[in-house]
């Protein structure tokens, strides 16, 4: 068994944390592994926002319903979509691509034309559906890297958006939240789940090879 399936197996959703902060370099970890995230056509309609004023993680701590890893986290990770703007941010993806792999912009031409006929194809609200999407696929590669490292984390989904957007101002920012990561130092001692065993199906239950 390999070390990542080990780590995986005893992270569970920490309910109880102690407020000691990260190190950076734990942080950076996970940081970049969720910016390495694939996404639907590369696009990344993503913007990860990480909270670590005690004054605004406690400002959103009611609209997440008073979960405590919000103010006793050493990091919440914010993970927001863009509700507007897809036309600019795919002419900065289309220009990353040329910088970074050294090739004319204008040879990306049917790249560019491709991404934004998918794209037009969809109402707005079936776009930022889509962008939710790659959201979580960001919060898995989140969940691995948190595990990976050794930090305690809790993904969440118990929030009022509306309210999160209106603390953050999101909407001024063409942004959304998606859902939430909670980083931090597990507090063994005040957590009932933290010497539970994780629960799990079987794989005969759960795999089917066809």
């Amino acid at each position: 068994m390999s070390t990542l399936i080990e780590k995986l197996g005893i992270r569970y959703a920490t309910k109880k944390m102690t407020g000691e902060k990260i190190s950076s370099e734990d942080l950076n970890s996970i940081l970049e592994a969720i910016r390495l995230t694939p996404t639907s056509l590369g696009l990344q309609p993503l913007k990860l926002l990480v909270l670590e004023s005690e004054e605004v993680k406690a400002s959103i701590k009611a609209a997440c319903y008073g979960q405590s890893q919000i103010t006793d986290g050493s990091q919440i990770l914010v993970f927001t979509v863009y509700t507007e703007g897809y036309e600019a941010l795919t002419d900065k993806y289309i220009q990353n691509i040329a910088d970074t792999r050294s090739v004319p912009v204008e040879s990306l031409n049917d790249f560019k034309q491709m991404i934004l006929g998918y794209l037009q194809k969809m109402t707005i609200e079936e776009t930022i559906a889509w962008a939710k999407k790659q959201a979580y696929i960001a919060l898995g590669f989140g969940l691995v890297a948190a595990a990976e490292v050794g930090v305690d984390s809790t993904p969440m989904e118990g929030f009022n958006p509306a309210a999160v957007d209106e603390i953050l101002g999101l909407k001024a920012k063409g942004l959304a939240s998606t859902v939430i990561l909670a980083l931090g130092k597990k507090d063994a001692a005040n957590d009932y789940l933290a010497h539970a065993k994780k629960v799990r199906r079987a794989s005969s239950d759960f795999y089917e090879f066809l």
